[in-house]
C-alpha cells in the first residue's frame, strides 16, 4: 500500500497523533518491535516513524521495517533519513528503495556522529547539513512528504538561539512540510520557541515531542545528549520516587497526561511521542488524553 503523506493529515478535526521507534540490533530484536507497534495499533496513530539508529548503522533494518508496518499493519509509516556515512548515490538509492515500498514519508536529519567520532564529518560525495538532504530530496520529484527536526531549547551545536532558528528557516526554506521537535519537558520552551519561528516565517506544522519517563538515570543521559532541560519541580518528583519503579513510571506518565492535555488545548498540530520502543507508558498517557 501507498502512505498517505502526513502533511495531508494537519489541518482535520482530530490531533495528528504518532509513534517513534528505534530499530533494534537482533532479529529477535526486531519481532519484540513489531508486537510492541502492533499493541499500539489500536490507538489508531496517525503514522509511525523508525529511526537509523545510531550513526546510521541500522540502514538495512529501518528500511525493512517501515516497509512490513506499512504493508502488513496498514499504518502510515515515516522513515528517518540521514547524511551519516552516505553519498548522494546512495541516498537517491535508498529513497528509490522506499519509494518502491510504497513509503511517501521521510524525516530528513543530518544524524548523530557513529560511536567514537567526537563531532559529525560530512561523507565525501554526501551532505554536511540537514538542509542540503532536505533540497536533495526535494529536487528528485519523488512525491515525498519531508519532515525534519526542531529543538525548542536549541541545538547543542549551534552557538545561541538565533543561529539555531536561521537555520531552521533554511530547512524549511529548502522543502521541509513539517516539523517535529526534539523532546522536552517544560511546555513554555514549546511556546517561546514556536512564537519566534511563526515570527521568522516558519508556517509549517510544529509537532511538539514527547517522552514519558520510565527511567531516571536514562532521562538524565537523554536530557544531556540532546540539550533538553529536566524542570526542577519534575527532577524533585523523579528523587522522591526514583528508588520505585513503578512510581517513576506512573510520575513520568502523569507529567507528560498534563504536558500533552496542554498543549492540545492551546493549539498544537498533534502529539508525537518518543516510545523507546515500549508501549505501556505512551499507551497510558494516550488513553488518559482520550485520544
Amino acid at each position: 500500500m501507498c502512505a498517505m503523506r502526513i502533511v495531508d493529515l494537519f489541518g482535520a478535526d482530530a490531533p495528528v497523533i504518532s509513534f517513534e521507534f528505534f530499530p533494534p540490533k537482533t532479529e529477535e530484536g526486531v519481532e519484540t518491535l513489531y508486537r510492541t507497534v502492533k499493541e499500539l495499533r489500536p490507538c489508531r496513530p496517525s503514522f509511525v516513524s523508525v529511526t537509523y539508529g545510531a550513526g546510521g548503522s541500522t540502514r538495512d533494518r529501518t528500511l525493512e521495517l517501515v516497509a512490513r508496518i506499512q504493508r502488513d499493519l496498514g499504518i502510515t509509516t515515516m522513515a528517518h533519513l540521514t547524511c551519516v556515512g552516505s553519498t548522494k548515490d546512495e541516498i537517491r538509492d535508498t529513497l528509490q528503495l522506499l519509494h518502491a515500498s510504497g513509503i511517501r514519508n521521510v524525516l530528513a536529519l543530518r544524524g548523530d556522529p557513529p560511536k567514537g567520532q567526537a563531532a559529525f564529518q560530512a561523507t565525501a560525495g554526501g551532505f554536511e547539513y540537514a538542509t542540503e538532504l532536505v533540497a536533495f530530496i526535494r529536487e528528485l520529484k519523488m512525491d515525498f512528504c519531508i519532515g525534519a527536526a526542531c529543538y525548542p531549547e536549541g541545538h547543542v551545536e549551534c552557538a545561541d538561539s538565533d543561529e539555531d532558528l536561521a537555520h531552521l528557516v533554511e530547512k524549511v526554506d529548502a522543502g521541509a512540510d513539517f516539523l517535529v521537535s526534539q523532546l522536552f519537558f517544560d511546555n513554555d520552551e514549546y511556546r517561546a520557541f514556536a512564537r519566534r519561528a511563526r515570527s521568522a516565517g516558519v508556517s509549517v506544522p510544529i509537532v511538539p515531542g514527547l517522552m514519558p519517563v520510565t527511567n531516571v538515570s536514562q532521562v538524565e543521559r537523554f536530557t544531556k545528549m540532546c540539550g533538553a532541560r529536566i524542570p526542577q519541580e519534575l527532577h524533585r518528583r523523579l528523587r522522591i520516587v526514583e528508588n520505585d519503579s513503578s512510581a517513576v513510571v506512573a510520575t513520568g506518565v502523569q507529567w507528560a497526561v498534563d504536558q500533552g492535555r496542554e498543549l492540545l488545548a492551546q493549539g498544537a498540530p498533534g502529539l508525537h511521542f518518543y516510545t523507546l520502543n515500549r508501549s505501556s507508558a505512551t499507551l497510558a498517557v494516550h488513553a488518559a488524553l482520550g485520544l
